[in-house]
């Protein structure tokens, strides 16, 4: 039996994975499965009304390897109805200027698809970026949840563990767990 959320991810060091695996941890037992597009590309999708996805931005705004992959795929899917949610990774400090441009970039392309959003995320003075595509046009949230493994490790536990609730509420899952 499948869960009835499906989390989607990318992850070439292993932290998009690590967040991934503790957001289903999070969660409790049958309520996520986990998708790392590495090995399973996008299959399965279609198969979950809830989808999350998760996507780290690399060098200079780019989406990580194995999303690059399938990144064509993404226009040929339907999502009108599904309620999808985010998080990204980034460096806001090493590459400030493209802050979570993949989540960016990443959101654009599933809106086109019809997906509906859920989990937005407040752009607070906890962080410090010039700039980012994973903002909302009024600058005070961004797209999904913004994360740094790299400078803001020890943030990310209580930022998952304030976020996920909020995801769950908002599919209309929060009775499930958490």
């Amino acid at each position: 039996m499948i869960a009835p959320i499906g989390l989607f991810y990318g992850s070439t060091t292993g932290n998009t994975a690590s967040v991934a695996e503790r957001i289903a941890q999070l969660a409790g037992p049958g309520l996520i499965d986990l998708h790392d597009i590495a090995a399973t590309a996008l299959a399965g999708l279609d198969e979950y009304d809830y989808l999350i996805f998760g996507i780290s931005t690399w060098d200079f705004g780019e989406q990580q390897l194995d999303w690059q992959e399938f990144w064509p795929e993404l226009d040929a899917l339907n999502l009108r109805g599904r309620h999808c949610a985010l998080f990204g990774l980034g460096d806001q400090l090493g590459y400030s200027q493209w802050y979570l441009d993949a989540m960016g970039l990443l959101h654009e392309r599933l809106q086109r698809c019809g997906a509906r959003f859920v989990g937005t995320w407040p752009n607070s003075d906890e962080y410090d970026f010039e700039a980012s595509l994973a903002l909302n046009a009024d600058g005070r949230s961004f797209v999904g949840l913004a994360l740094d493994e790299d400078s803001q490790r020890s943030e990310t536990d209580a930022r998952l563990a304030t976020w996920l609730p909020q995801v769950l509420a908002e599919f209309g899952l929060a009775g499930l767990s958490v």
